[in-house]
């Protein structure tokens, strides 16, 4: 049985890919990044950096601690400015009321955890456009569907930092959002609740939903990933599909990539 729903799976990603293939050579990227380079004082935390990310598919976004990904992701979105180059959003600087609508979930979790979980919930959802009783009911399916029905009138400091974690997602995803931005998603799940959130990402995929995902898990990275690209010293050390970029490291698997790319070594915060 798991064996066919693995396969199922791989057939449905490969289906996926191909579509996204195509479709790349005649779509305008929903980002683009280019000649990027990012200076705080004498440190570049970015040097140069250029990619883009198409409609549709879901672009892994990794390197390790350091690597200048927050850094790309903070001034993708307006909260700096960058020393050089340009990044944009639907051919334009990202604007909260702009084309396209944006889901992102940080790194550090940004919750009221002194309010309730469903009061938190509807206030994102009207914030993102719901009425308040769309926001009532697809926040309760929510927390149906995650095992914190119970939770609902519950402050969200008394709830573990996993639960919060996924209410967190929930806001995320409110409203459908057309493109999602998700910055270590899993961290710190249990193999069920990690599971339980792949397959919520793996739904939105399945919707069209173009999907940005920063990990350290290369098993969540094979699993949801088109192409990617890998930093080191916020420079391109890897970029491409999965498969190009095992075929120019001697197939080697992406944990092996990057561990060969990064020696071993970490690198500080950035």
């Amino acid at each position: 049985m798991l064996a066919a729903l693995r396969k199922k799976f791989l057939v449905d990603r490969k289906r996926r890919y191909v579509h996204t293939e195509n479709s790349m050579a005649k779509t305008t990227p929903i980002i683009e990044v280019k000649d990027f380079t990012m200076q705080f004082d004498s440190f570049k935390a970015v040097d140069d950096l250029s990619f883009e990310v198409f409609p549709g598919e879901t672009f892994g976004l990794l390197g390790s601690n350091g690597s200048g990904k927050t850094t790309t992701l903070r001034t993708l979105l307006g909260i700096y400015q960058p020393s050089a180059g340009k990044l944009l959003v639907n051919g334009q600087k990202y604007r909260v009321d702009g084309s396209v609508k944006l889901g992102y979930l940080p790194e550090e979790r940004g919750l009221y955890k002194k309010e309730l979980v469903l009061d938190t919930m509807i206030y994102f959802g009207r914030l993102k456009g719901m009425t308040r009783d769309e926001a009532r009911d697809w926040s309760l399916a929510f927390l149906e569907r995650i095992d914190l029905a119970d939770k609902a009138h519950t402050r969200l400091d008394k709830l573990s930092g996993g639960q919060q974690q996924k209410v967190q997602l929930g806001v995320t995803i409110m409203d459908e959002p057309d493109l999602m931005i998700l910055d270590e998603p899993t961290k710190g799940f249990d193999p069920v609740n990690r599971r339980l959130l792949l397959d919520i990402i793996e739904e939105r995929q399945k919707q069209g939903a173009t999907v940005v995902f920063v990990s350290h898990d290369m098993t969540e990275v094979e699993r949801l990933c088109d192409r990617i690209i890998l930093l080191k010293n916020g420079k391109t050390a890897a970029y491409g599909s999965i498969a190009d970029v095992k075929k120019a490291h001697g197939g080697k698997s992406l944990d092996d990539i990057f561990v060969e790319i990064y020696g071993g070594k970490d690198e500080t915060d950035a």
